[in-house]
């Protein structure tokens, strides 16, 4: 059996958004904090900035991939997975992201912030836009009979 991809440039931004998310989210997210000298406001600013540009990053990636479905298809015919993954980007961007923001913003100001699970809910939603990613771009490989 052989594998054919259909659309290259969308494995390509499926699996190097895995990594992105992966390293950032997953890795760089909590080190930070560990490395001497940083301070809980100076990780905070640091995370602000990183989370930022990820999150455009993820719409880059998102965007090539819709379009590279559409270049090779000739048509919009967007796996379930990869709509769902959206989904949960979209929720991050327009709600999860600014009140994280919001509320770095008021600690790093030496303000009195709630407890929240805010952070808990960014860490599942990621994990769960990392399974779907890991679905929607293993189906885009097509197995053939040789």
């Amino acid at each position: 059996m052989n594998s054919k991809v259909q659309q290259p440039i969308a494995v390509i931004c499926t699996f190097t958004w895995i990594g992105f998310v992966c390293a950032i989210s997953f890795l760089e997210a909590w080190l930070k904090f560990r490395a001497p000298g940083v301070t809980l406001p100076i990780g905070l600013g640091i995370g602000r900035l990183v989370f930022a540009a990820l999150n455009k990053v993820e719409w880059v990636f998102a965007i090539t991939i819709l379009f590279s479905n559409i270049r090779t298809l000739r048509k919009i015919s967007i796996s379930p997975f990869y709509i769902i993954t959206l989904l949960f980007l979209i929720v991050q961007t327009v709600w999860l992201l600014p009140a994280l923001d919001t509320r770095a913003e008021l600690y790093i100001q030496g303000k009195d912030v709630p407890h929240s699970y805010l952070h808990f809910y960014y860490v599942i939603a990621e994990g769960i836009k990392i399974i779907f990613l890991f679905i929607f771009g293993t189906k885009l490989f097509k197995l053939e009979k040789s």
